[in-house]
């Protein structure tokens, strides 16, 4: 092998390093929500997905989701909550307010309708 190759090689070895690093073993740490006057709130933008896409909340206190959606793509015209039975319409331009208590720790994932815009609520003790 001459040093060429050798040096193709390294690079094509960093490059896949990189890519599963990024791609599947990277977690988000998730954004905590803002307590006031006892409930915990978070301002999510939906444009091309939820930002932020992770919420940490506090088991056992309100918990008020402020989506405002900033596009008119038609997969984000709702956000779902399937394990706590929830949905919400999302109006273009509007803000709405999903609220729930969660009561166990765990994750509530979100979505759209379709399944490609997700999120998800990271519940702590």
């Amino acid at each position: 092998m001459n040093w060429t190759q050798i040096l193709v090689n390294f690079v094509g070895l960093t490059a896949i390093a990189w890519i599963v690093a990024y791609f599947w073993l990277y977690r988000k740490r998730g954004v905590a929500a803002a307590e006031v006057s006892g409930l915990q709130e978070v301002n999510i933008k939906v444009k091309g997905g939820y930002d932020p896409d992770v919420i940490v909340v506090k088991r056992g206190r309100p918990v008020r989701l402020h989506f405002n959606r900033q596009e008119s793509a038609l997969c984000s015209e709702m956000v779902v909550f399937d394990k706590i039975n929830k949905s919400a319409r999302l109006p273009e331009g509007e803000t709405v307010t999903v609220e729930f208590t969660p009561e166990q720790v765990g994750e509530i994932p979100f979505q759209c309708q379709m399944g490609m815009l997700r999120g998800k609520v990271v519940v702590t003790a």
